[in-house]
């Protein structure tokens, strides 16, 4: 039996040995197509060369991408469990020629495969081809020599694949694997064809034509292959099951889940161990992608994911996080195919725990909340969509846990209701929703770039250059000019400018001629190498093919090196204080400040930052020299450089390194090492200082610094220092002493409001009555002690206390203290004895006096209840009115 790992290193080495390019997966955040949540093909991240605005050198290449189809058009979801071949993640092998070869290669390459190198015996193999597709149908004869009662005809869409309304398309051919007549199910085509006798194994896309406007289809110049096998899918096949569930891989991973629920995986609980299996998989690799649970977009749909899996794990009667502690045997299995499930070990069994948590808190929450939205149901009632949808919406309660949880009262849920409201929301979703990760780059650069090239960039050596303009862009076309006043875009063949990218902020400056001057606003970097400087020419004319002097802004770019290379330094000090599984999710190099998001669910102390601190500066000190050098991108990652998750790297990378680890006298290990292709200080002593001056949250399990260096850093103190010793002098205390004197104040100003406070509650009760002659004495009513106070100044946590001792101080009565604010405003609160609690409720009474200052509502208890209005002016008639409910009663 070939194991996963197994099959897929077959088929990569085999397409490698005939002459295709290993291309890793890209991230499952796509990077060139905004339309898409996640990368739920092989072909996404070649779809930029399929539409020809890119070209690939060598023309093939053979992948294994990971997938995701859990949101938006594509979504698996809900059916993950339930049947043998759904996943929210899974792996989809897949050969391309970009070009070069087209159908006879591909069916070649394809039938060799199955038959040869898998071993599947041709008998039990039938193809499908698009309905037109005589070429394909023909080659199907003669290549793999099928009868042609095996070789299907299929005439719908299943067989023809377009990438959109227009753009490249083509016919598919489609292989299947019989698994027997013992199974249910017909041939593809056939009315039993949803059967599960015959499963398809792979889909050969041929893509020859270009879809015109209008529906004119022409042959593309280059036709080309796309291809998709899924992984799961041909493990099954090849192990002898019927389930992919039932594959080593999911083997291990279930076996592992049964072991941490101590439930085993028969019945109705495999479902459960199904769902925890694939959705581990799924969380764990989004989050390696860079992806964090939230409350919108891709963060929204991984939550729902992690929660599905956990409402499962609940079901199995878990009472401990159970996801978390599943990771090191996912890791196990599938780690060395995919290392950064190695490097994000620690932050995906941190975040799943922190979201279990969170998850289990929203259960209990959930179920007290259900309980009160039911109270009034009687057996047989149904709960409406809304309620149920503002369950599942607001508190992340599943509808099948609300189905669940009233089954056994005899009560149901309005599902339609609910998925009204959820289509309603997606629709918002759709509509707030604002694309992938990076916007798809202008199609004018990807012409530039064929035209002209990618910039050759100087600007790790030098801040000055000669150049020659290769291109003019203005209002999105490209221009032979660009006169006085005009701005546009400038296109050269070589540049010191540095173009926006990593976090750091584009280059400004000149670029001038005899006669011109162009300033540079920004600095862009598109079409992956065409650098771009945004401007106006303030004289003179710009034309293409001008020789011209480049000069940047060498005082900002000082700044810019000195923050980014501090950026480096505190990534690393934040993973020594904090912990390894600290990862950068984002930063901002500017020259004023640096910003720098990183993965951590929970706040830094004041002691963690300054440790921070500490350490950063302890390395600017070393004043050591900070290395670059290029490296083939393994090489870099194998020998310790720190790659961020979901970033896009070429084969070579550049490796930034600087200060070093000192054990005695002897150097250890390097400090720092990253690869970045930003510009960077020579020695770490040029950065002066790092000053640290917030901590804050961005979303959940990200939190950002913002930090100062240099002259920066030092003005600032400098200004910190100043203040102090001005608070100092205001205070007539050394400087040393400030905190101690303010704490004390601060403490002498709590008695004094204490003191304040107590004395205000006892005038109120002593003294008399603002409300009006005779209002604030007790009195009778009826055969009830009443007591009706109007106070000033008095907030409503003391209003309380008031009605507290007036209550005491009555025995047995009912007590109604208005306090009114300097507003013009008021709050009311009414008491009521225990032993008239049975005549009188203290809510129904504030709600009487609520309505007279002008308010309504108010709540509480039987003997203690709040409420409040806008007139405090009325206070009087408040306890009046209150006094005459209590007489009608009494």
């Amino acid at each position: 039996m070939s194991g996963v790992n197994d099959i897929r290193s077959q088929f990569l080495d085999y397409f490698a040995r005939e002459g295709h390019e290993i291309v890793p997966s890209s991230p499952l955040v796509p990077r060139n197509d905004p339309t898409l949540m996640f990368t739920n093909a092989g072909m996404v991240q070649f779809k930029n060369v399929f539409t020809g605005l890119e070209h690939r050198d060598p023309p093939r290449a053979v992948t294994s991408q990971k997938c995701v189809r859990a949101g938006g058009k594509h979504n698996d979801l809900d059916n993950v469990g339930y049947t043998a071949r759904h996943h929210t993640f899974f792996e989809m092998l897949g050969n391309f020629s970009f070009g070069d070869y087209f159908k006879d290669r591909a069916i070649e390459l394809a039938w060799n495969l199955v038959t040869k190198e898998f071993g599947l015996p041709a008998h039990r193999l039938v193809a499908t081809v698009y309905a037109e597709d005589d070429e394909a149908f023909d080659l199907w004869k003669k290549i793999a020599g099928l009868p042609e009662d095996r070789i299907i005809r299929i005439g719908t869409s299943d067989n023809f694949w377009q990438m959109g309304d227009t753009g490249p398309c083509g016919p598919c051919s489609e292989i299947f694997f019989d698994h027997g007549p013992e199974i249910p199910g017909g041939p593809p085509g056939s009315p039993d064809e949803d059967g599960d006798r015959f499963i398809e194994i792979w889909n050969l896309v041929f893509m020859q034509f270009e879809q015109q406007p209008g529906g004119e289809r022409i042959p593309l110049p280059r036709p080309s292959i796309d291809t998709g096998m899924g992984l799961e899918r041909i493990a099954a096949v090849l192990q002898g099951v019927h389930d992919n569930y039932e594959i080593d891989l999911f083997g291990a991973l279930i076996a592992a889940s049964e072991e941490v629920t101590g439930v085993a995986a028969e019945g109705g609980q495999r479902v459960s161990h199904k769902v925890i299996a694939d959705h581990l998989r799924a969380s764990s690799f989004l989050i390696a992608d860079g992806v964090m649970p939230s409350n919108e977009g891709r963060g929204y749909v991984l939550r729902r994911i992690m929660r599905r899996a956990m409402r499962h794990a609940h079901m199995l009667g878990a009472r401990d996080p159970v996801m978390c502690r599943l990771v090191p045997a996912l890791v196990r299995e599938m780690g060395r195919a995919y290392p950064e499930l190695v490097r994000a070990e620690d932050l995906i069994a941190e975040t799943l725990e922190l979201e279990e948590d969170r998850f289990r808190r929203t259960l209990d929450r959930g179920l007290t909340l259900l309980d009160e939205a039911t109270t009034s149901l009687t057996q047989g009632a149904t709960l409406d969509g809304e309620t149920a949808f503002k369950l599942y919406d607001t508190y992340g309660f599943p509808l099948d846990l609300t189905q669940d949880a009233l089954r056994s009262r005899g009560l149901t849920v309005d599902v339609e209701g609910f998925n009204a409201a959820m289509e309603r929301q997606r629709e918002e979703a759709r509509k707030a929703w604002s694309g992938s990760g990076e916007a798809a780059v202008e199609a004018v650069w990807y012409a530039v770039k064929d035209k002209v090239g990618a910039t050759d960039f100087l600007g790790y050596e030098t801040d000055t250059a000669e150049a020659i303009v290769t291109a003019l862009v203005a209002e999105g076309a490209e221009v032979d000019r660009l006169e006085a006043g005009q701005t546009g875009a400038v296109v050269l063949n070589q540049t010191p400018f540095y173009g926006e990218s990593g976090g750091q902020v584009g280059d400004t400056g000149v670029i001038s001629a005899p006669g011109m001057r162009f300033v540079v606003a920004d600095t862009q970097k598109k079409a992956e190498g065409v650098f771009v400087h945004l401007g106006t020419v303030e004289e003179g004319v710009l034309s293409h093919d001008m020789a011209v002097d480049l000069a940047i802004d060498s005082a900002r770019r000082t700044a810019i090196r000195a923050n980014h290379s501090a950026t480096h330094l505190v990534h690393e000090a934040l993973r020594q204080v904090l912990g390894t599984h600290v990862a950068q999710k984002g930063s901002l190099v500017a020259p004023e400040r640096l910003r720098f998001d990183f993965s951590h669910n929970k706040p830094m102390t004041a002691d963690e930052i300054a440790a921070v601190e500490d350490i950063a500066n302890r390395i600017v000190l070393q004043n050591d020299r900070v290395t670059t050098r290029l490296m083939g991108r393994e090489e870099a990652v194998e020998a310790g450089a720190m790659a961020l998750f979901g970033e896009k790297y070429a084969d070579e990378v550049r490796v930034v390194s600087m200060g070093f680890e000192r054990e005695g006298n002897a150097r250890e290990r390097i400090f720092s090492m990253e690869l970045c292709g930003g510009t960077h200080v020579a020695r770490t002593g040029d950065i002066g200082l790092v000053t640290v001056l917030s901590e804050s949250a961005v979303s959940a399990g990200v939190r950002r610094i913002e930090a100062l260096t240099a002259d920066t850093a030092r003005h600032y103190l400098q200004g910190q220092d100043r203040r102090l010793r001005e608070v100092a002098g205001v205070l007539k205390v050394a400087a040393s002493d400030v905190v101690d004197r303010v704490a004390a104040l601060a403490e002498d100003r709590r008695k004094l409001e204490r003191e304040l406070t107590e004395a205000r509650r006892k005038l109120a009760l002593a003294g008399p009555s603002g409300a009006g002659a005779g209002a604030g004495d007790v009195k009778e009513v009826g055969s009830v002690k009443f007591l009706g106070r109007a106070v000033d100044g008095i907030g409503g946590k003391d209003l309380k206390g008031l009605v507290d001792d007036a209550k005491k101080k009555l025995g047995s009565g009912v007590a109604v203290i208005v306090g009114r604010s300097d507003d013009g405003k008021a709050g009311i609160v009414v008491g009521v004895t225990g032993d008239l609690t049975g005549t009188f409720n203290a809510v129904d009474l504030v709600r009487t006096g609520a309505e007279a200052l002008g308010g309504k509502g108010g709540g509480g208890r039987p003997d203690l209840a709040q409420a409040g209005g806008p007139n405090g002016v009325d206070a009087d008639k408040a306890i009046a009115a209150i006094e005459t409910m209590i007489a009608a009663s009494a």
